[in-house]
């Protein structure tokens, strides 16, 4: 009777110190980096969404080796993706990287994302389930 609560208090600290990475990349491999990279995203706003998947695929694809990319990424919050992401780009601007020629700045470039992403929303229009759910009176 005695082992019950030492067993519970055991189970409850583990899954207290499992929820505490909840915010961070999991870097263990690619498939769950790329999931905790989805989870995270779906918890920000929309506009450090884009920041944060644009930063993410910067680091992505400035790093082509998958353990050294695991490795830079594991254990990273967004914020600090992001950070990392903007100092990529300013690498890469400085060394004349073509895909950064049409952008004077990080934002800039931030923006413009954005911006694709609301004509991208603008133009799929409503869903079926939108439709659906609209009530029209024909007069």
């Amino acid at each position: 009777m005695k082992k019950l609560p030492a067993l519970l208090l055991i189970l409850s600290c583990a899954s207290l110190i499992a929820c505490g990475k909840g915010e961070e990349i999991n870097g263990h491999n690619t498939k769950t980096a790329y999931r905790s990279v989805k989870a995270l995203k779906n918890r920000l706003s929309t506009d450090a969404r884009i920041e944060f998947e644009v930063s993410f695929w910067t680091i992505r694809d400035a790093k082509k080796d998958d353990k050294e990319f695991l490795s830079i990424v594991d254990g990273k919050k967004p914020n600090e993706i992001i950070a990392l992401g903007k100092e990529i780009y300013q690498q890469r601007k400085q060394e004349g990287y073509k895909g950064y020629e049409g952008y004077s700045s990080w934002e800039e470039m931030i923006n413009k994302f954005g911006k694709e992403r609301m004509d991208q929303d603008n133009r799929k229009g409503k869903s079926k389930e939108d439709k659906e759910n609209d009530v029209l009176y024909k007069l």
